[in-house]
Order: C-alpha cells, then structure tokens, then sequence
C-alpha cells in the first residue's frame, strides 16, 4: 500500500471526544428508532416523540397509520445503529452516510412542512459533523467500494427472485389481486419492510412472508454496509529491495531480538523510521495491524519507526498490536504510543556454555537421548549453504509431510519458507537412519552468535525422542559454528502454569491453570512447556501491546489467524489464498 502522505499523530486533535460521543448518539438513536417502529406502544411514549427533533427517524406522528413512514424509522434506525461503531472509528465513509441521512430527514421535515425546531435541530447536528469533519479520516477498503455496489444489486435482484417464489410457493392462500405486478410490487415493498397490497388466508402465512422478506432486505443491507466500511486490509508483501534493507540492519543490530530474523517473512509488511535506521514488521489481519517481535534496528531510531506504525493504524481505523514483544520493546511502545502490555508467555534460551547431559536434572534427557541413538539414528548438523539441492527437496517435503495441519502455521516465531538461497546461514539439524532422513529442525540466525528455532518436523512414523536428539546435536556442535546461544520453542503462558502447581497458589491461579490444561488437549501449551522444561533453559519473558483492553478479544482472534490456529473458510478470506514463494514449505 502506497505511503499516505501527511501525519496524522503529528497534528492535535482538539475534540477526540466527538466520535465517540457520535458513535454513541448513533447508537443510542438507531436502537430508539427500532423500537418506535416495532412497538407503536413505544412510539405513544411522549419523550420519546418529543426526541425526534433532534435525529432523522425517530419523529413519527403518535397516530400514524400510514405504514411508509414507520419502515423509513426502521430503516433509518438499522443503518444508524450499523454505522455507529464505523462512525467512533472516525471511519471517512460512516461519516458521510450519516450525514446523508441527517440531510434526508432535513428534507423530509420540509416537504411535510413540519415544525421549525425539528428542521432547525437536525441542521445544527448536520452541521456539526461538517464543521468537525476533520475528525473522520479514517480510510475504508478502497477496493470495496464498487464491490459493495455490485453486491447490493445482485443480492437485490436475488432477493426479488426469492421473493417472487416465496409469495407464489402457495396459490391457495392468496386471497384476491395475484397478479404478477401485485406479487412484484408486495415483494419490494416486504423488502423495506412495508405490508404490501397482497393479502392471505392465514395471519401465520402472511406474517412469515413478512418476516421473511424484510429479512432478505435487512440482510442485503448489512452485507452492502459491512463491505462499504470495512477496513482496508492490504497485501502483505515484502519486496526484495526491503528485504535487502531489513538484512542490512539485521546484520547490525541482530543480536537485539531473537524474533528480528522472521521479519524476513514475504507475507509481512515493514514500516521504517523517517531515518531508515529501524523498520517494524507487520501484517493487517481482519482489522487489526498487528506487529510481531520487537522493531528492527537502532534503539534511538525505534520512536520513528513506532510513530509511522501509529500514523499507519491511524489513518485507516485499524487497531494497533504487538505480538511478543520484549520488556524493553514493550516500555518503549508504553512510552511512544501510550500501549499497555500483558505478559503472553516466555522465550526459552539455552546458554551454550552452561549446558551439559550430565547431572541428575537432564537424566531423563540423557536416557532418551542415549535411548534414540542405540536405535540406530544420528544426527547432522550443517548450514543451509551446505547441503546439497538434492537434500533441500527431500528436507522440505518431510517439513510438508510431517506438518499436523493442512495450513502452513506461524507468523511471529516462524519463517514460512526452507532452502531459499538467501537464508544460507541457517543452521539445519537431520536426524538420519538407514540413509533415511526422518527428522529436521532449522534454526535462523541470530545475530552473528545465536541461532533461533524456525522449523521441528518428523516423520510421523518415527520413534518418539528425536526432537529431543536434534536439540542436543545442535547444542554440541553450536562451539564449531560459533554459536552461544539458542533460543528454543515459545511457551505460551508458562508463568501460570508454573506457578498455579506449587503450593500455596490462590484459586484463581489454580483454575486459571486448570483451564490452560484443558485447552491444551487441542493447542500445545503445557507440552511445550514441559519440552522446554528439559533443557532447563533461561525464560525471557514476551509480551502482547495493545492500546485498549476491549480490543483484546479481537486482537486475539486476528493473532489465531496469522498464526493459521484459525483458518476462515476460503471463501471468507481476503488475498492470496496461498503463499506465491518457491521456497515455501510446501512439497515440491
């Protein structure tokens, strides 16, 4: 997506409090409405007759029995309460569509010559939104907008069919004037929710093709709404002039962030300082751009490179997050862009030094370990560069074959893709019996010492412990490589779950525990955990920003989807539906 000129975080805003207090009129008047046409007990109510001279809608005579004004306070109420979240998101579109109503009702008033304050009242709310419509910027999916149209016309056209059918599915029940005109005309009407000319022998019968085709209608109009405000949601694509850039300042300030390697990731986006000198890897998934690891590059230069990740959530009402980010990272977006940060789980690092087989805590580990290589397997480890063309292919189709799901998973802890020429210096571990690879780990680099796990397959019908074997091949040959340290799995809440099995942990803890346990049935939570465990690594702890609390359950969800945990069907999904990259872990 093209770069947006100008700044939206750099210029004050004075009144932050007029979309919320938009949002939430529209909110409070789309529900009023609804009501007032459903329940004409409600529209007899006289304070609520007397609030519609401040909104378009809401103001239907006490006696009315003309039924076209009560389906415009129905329609009128269901696209404002549609537009109001959009509105408190300074969506641009909302912003206008309100303002269309506003201006609807104004004319309204005047052609049935109503009272003057209710003109007068709607117009000084019109104008209120165009003398702060500053305030509304936020970008729409600019590719969705003939798509709404086109979809609105086609749903309607299906609509009318459907309808057509549901009025003339029962002949004997139509009582006088079934004509085909009658029946067309019934349905447009049923559509926008008005009875039309058609009557019927039962009050059930009729009330169901009521029902039914204002419900077709309302349906077109949520889907024509939802597609006309949805968030823009580009491409993720990183080029191979950014690329180029992001190796650049990995080769300088690698050692940072044991993640900083995966924002070489094609299906990521990068944002960089004005300087050039720190960039933020990102993806926008169902609204919400969300980066992963910490920024890449300078410390110093991390504010700009945060303040155009900022600019960029803000100009297109996207809600900003971090997944797994470090304390340091987490103080400065705290401190940068007001985020606040809950600790998601801990990064196990082995210190290459410190580690060793012996010892009464790795004996579980040395007799497996010892148990796997009297079986007959061994291990291999070398750089990507090393290893024949030949061996890439086998390796990879054993990374295809041995994955659990049919989704390639990862986003913030993974490369997605094995034996690109560019990634020369990982460092691949293969585990081998009777000539036969039957196992694989691929590390990245870490800055010029570290290396950070990417990839664990096996062969499904390979003997448990093999994973265990590579882990400790790679560590006893990382002194030859020149590697000290080696960042392992991400054991997602693994504080919790060590503290809620001690004694003395609260009941909260315990259950909050006992929940982890139970989702661990269907997500490796506790077993990763444990894994980690063995190597009796140094736990860093990672973090998810996030500016407002309500927006976690929404964050989450978007985290599960780039991390392929939730797959949409593909029909719901939007871009490429999959990775267009040689190198990808598919078989080949």
């Amino acid at each position: 997506m093209a770069n947006v000129a100008g700044s939206v975080l750099s210029r004050p805003r004075k009144h932050p409090w007029i979309p919320r207090v938009a949002g939430l009129a529209c909110y409070l008047i789309g529900i009023l409405d609804i009501l007032s046409a459903l329940f004409p007990r409600v529209r007899r109510m006289g304070p609520l007759h007397r609030l519609g001279h401040f909104v378009p809608g809401v103001q239907v005579p006490v006696n009315q029995i003309n039924p076209y004004p009560v389906a415009a306070t129905l329609i009128v109420g269901v696209l404002l309460f549609s537009l109001a979240h959009a509105l408190r998101r300074r969506k641009h579109r909302a912003w206008m569509g309100v303002v269309a109503l506003l201006g609807v009702s104004i004319t309204v008033h005047l052609i049935r010559r109503e009272t003057f304050g209710g003109v007068t009242l709607s117009l000084i709310l019109l104008v209120l939104l165009l003398v702060f419509r500053a305030e509304f910027y936020a970008l729409s999916d600019p590719r969705s907008r003939w798509r709404a149209i086109w979809t609105f016309w086609v749903m309607a056209a299906a609509d009318v069919v459907l309808g057509l059918t549901l009025v003339s599915a029962r002949p004997h029940e139509i009582i006088g004037g079934d004509g085909l005109f009658e029946r067309f005309y019934h349905v447009l009407l049923g559509l926008a929710g008005i009875s039309g000319p058609m009557h019927f022998r039962g009050d059930g019968y009729g009330d169901y093709i009521y029902l039914s085709l204002f419900g077709l209608g309302l349906l077109t109009v949520l889907v024509t709404l939802y597609l006309f405000l949805r968030p823009a949601e580009p491409v993720a694509h990183l080029t191979p002039a950014q690329e180029e850039q992001v190796r650049g300042l990995l080769e300088k300030h690698g050692p940072r962030d044991s993640l900083g390697y995966f924002a070489l990731r094609r299906d990521k986006s990068v944002l960089f300082s004005p300087t050039g000198k720190a960039c933020i890897a990102y993806r926008v998934v169902s609204g919400v751009i969300l980066a992963s690891g910490d920024p890449i590059g300078d410390p110093e230069a991390w504010p700009g490179a945060i303040k155009a990740f900022m600019e960029r959530a803000e100009r297109y009402a996207w809600i900003p997050a971090v997944m797994g980010c470090s304390e340091q990272a987490g103080e400065i977006w705290h401190r940068e862009a007001g985020m606040d940060a809950l600790e998601l789980g801990d990064e196990a690092v082995v210190e290459v030094a410190d580690f060793s087989l012996d010892g009464r805590p790795m004996r579980n580990v040395r007799q497996m370990v010892n148990r796997i290589e009297r079986q007959g397997y061994s291990c291999q480890v070398r750089r990507l560069s090393d290893i024949p063309a030949a061996e890439i292919t086998q390796i990879r189709r054993l990374a295809c074959d041995g994955r659990s799901t049919e989704t390639e998973r990862g986003f913030s802890m993974a490369l997605g893709r094995f034996g690109d020429p560019s990634d020369g210096r990982c460092v691949v571990v293969t585990a081998v019996k009777d000539d036969e690879i039957r196992a694989v780990l691929n590390f990245v680099p870490w800055g010029t010492d570290g290396l950070s796990l990417d990839l664990m397959r096996r062969d499904r019908s390979a003997d448990p412990g093999l994973n265990e074997l590579m882990i400790v091949a790679a560590l006893r040959e990382a002194r030859a490589l020149g590697v000290k340290r080696m960042s392992l799995n991400f054991a997602v809440f693994r504080s919790a779950l060590e503290r809620g099995e001690r004694i003395g942990a609260g009941p909260v803890l315990r259950r909050w525990r006992g929940l982890l346990v139970f989702l661990s049935r269907w997500f490796q939570i506790e077993s990763l955990y444990r894994f980690n465990a063995k190597f009796r690594p140094i736990w860093e702890p990672r973090f998810v920003a996030f500016r407002q609390t309500r927006d976690l359950p929404r964050i989450a969800l978007a985290a599960l989807e780039a991390e392929a945990f939730l797959v949409l069907p593909s029909l719901l999904r939007r871009g490429p539906k999959e990775p267009a990259e040689p190198a990808s872990l598919r078989a080949g």
